[in-house]
């Protein structure tokens, strides 16, 4: 039902846009140019719907996503995962001061990384012939996230918790993307915020995609680049794994771009969304005051994000 609602929106949008293609590919400009011009604005419509519906999801119920992720307890690494899988812009902020203030155990932290959705999964909505990504993204996420936390809490025996009585009344204020403040969502941003979101987003994609098309078109002439593009495929998860630890939705952009053109594989992809933890990181450096401990995290976290890419890039295709 999804996906045919995606393809009625996607028929809307090419005949929306038709003068708008015709006047780009009149211009004369090079066909890999005019492609990426014409394709990131196809995007627009459908990325500012699932902005929309994302905001108004954590308008609504990220309070109660929060409270409860508190009093979890046990099934924290359970439930953190699945709130995290949700596209928010502040999850992963809002689960590193969790942790720092030891509401929950460096597992669920952990969980939480790996299974968090930045941009990801609104692209691939944004792109319905690729939607079915989703699911495997996704499911992929969940399950190495909750296996992850639970044996990370397991062998650490790291399973205190601080009770929600003793929460102090200072709340921390935290930046989410686009300057906006994580803990306090005004009315007024319901629809600023995912335009500006979508604006944003769609400066990224552009460029990333105009970047993109320009190596596609430069590779594709080059049998040199093939031969030594190829000796370095198999270490594409560690690479990504690295690169996904930049605390930045143009990471998570880059790599669902670079999949969508089929230009890396699924095993290198999973890699960097799965370390790819969006601002937690870097909140997790700036206001913890155990730097091991913190780097501790990050070590295990690029682990687990490696090997995962490693066995997945080297499993049967599942799609």
């Amino acid at each position: 039902m999804l996906i045919n609602f995606l393809n009625k929106i996607n028929s809307i949008n090419e005949n929306m846009f038709a003068g708008f293609d015709g006047l780009i590919e009149s211009i004369g400009m090079p066909h890999w140019l005019a492609d990426a011009i014409i394709d990131s604005f196809h995007i627009l419509p459908l990325l500012f719907l699932v902005f929309l519906i994302i905001e108004l999801i954590e308008y609504y119920y990220s309070g109660s996503i929060n409270t409860f992720m508190k009093k979890s307890e046990k099934t924290a690494p359970l439930i953190g995962s699945l709130a995290a899988v949700i596209p928010q812009c502040g999850f992963s902020v809002i689960a590193s001061t969790l942790y720092i203030r030891k509401f929950i155990t460096k597992g669920t932290l952990i969980a939480i990384y790996l299974a968090t959705s930045d941009e990801a999964i609104p692209i691939l909505l944004a792109e319905p012939s690729k939607t079915y990504y989703i699911l495997p993204i996704v499911g992929i996420k969940i399950i190495i996230a909750v296996l992850a936390g639970y044996l990370i809490d397991f062998l650490m025996k790291e399973n205190k918790y601080i009770p929600l009585a003793e929460e102090t009344d200072n709340e921390i204020e935290h930046e989410g993307c686009c300057h906006h403040t994580v803990s306090q969502t005004r009315k007024r941003e319901l629809i600023y915020h995912p335009l500006k979101h979508t604006f944003n987003i769609f400066i990224f994609i552009l460029v990333i995609t105009i970047i993109l098309n320009y190596l596609i078109n430069f590779y594709a002439n080059h049998q040199t680049l093939h031969i030594l593009l190829g000796k370095i495929k198999i270490l594409e998860p560690l690479i990504t794994a690295i690169i996904g630890l930049i605390p930045n939705c143009a990471v998570s952009i880059a790599l669902t771009m670079l999949l969508i053109k089929g230009s890396i594989s699924f095993g290198a992809v999973m890699a960097g969304l799965l370390s790819n933890a969006g601002l937690g990181i870097l909140i997790l450096f700036r206001h913890s005051r155990n730097v091991k401990d913190s780097l501790k995290i990050i070590a295990i976290l690029l682990a687990v994000s490696i090997i995962s890419g490693f066995i997945l890039q080297i499993l049967p295709p599942i799609l």
